[in-house]
């Protein structure tokens, strides 16, 4: 037995209600049955959540990417400039102005290549997983 309850709707949701009907060949109610005993099914709100802990999972994986390409990219910079410090002389007075030029110059073509780089969407964070690959068969023999 079913019993009757007048639910009123706005005229553009009674629309795609009328028309999923005509699509399914199901009546109205039987739609309006099916959404409601969905919105009250626990396992609806399952699905829900298995959905948030898939979204959850990669956001969590794109963030320890991240921390890992910011872990990687901090540790470069300072084993480069550690480097750069020990075996760089100081210079006497008298050529600072021209190592200061050549300098200004090497750093423009610095900042052209990684500007062809990234417009070819080339990641030196990605060619080094793939440089480690390709030594260790070598090392192992």
């Amino acid at each position: 037995m079913r019993d009757r309850m007048n639910v009123y709707f706005p005229p553009e949701l009674l629309k795609q209600i009328s028309e999923l009907a005509d699509r399914k060949k199901l009546s109205r109610s039987a739609i309006v049955e099916a959404a409601v005993a969905s919105f009250l099914s626990p396992d609806g709100a399952d699905r829900r959540e298995a959905a948030f802990t898939r979204r959850l999972d990669l956001l969590s994986r794109q963030m320890q990417r991240l921390e890992r390409d910011v872990a990687l990219t901090a540790e470069t910079v300072a084993l480069f400039i550690r480097f750069w410090l020990t075996i760089t002389p100081p210079l006497p007075n008298d050529a600072q102005a021209a190592a200061q030029a050549k300098g200004r110059e090497r750093f423009e073509g610095f900042v052209e290549a990684l500007g062809r780089r990234l417009q070819k969407g080339q990641s030196f964070l990605r060619e080094i997983p793939e440089d480690i690959r390709r030594q260790e068969p070598a090392e192992e023999t």
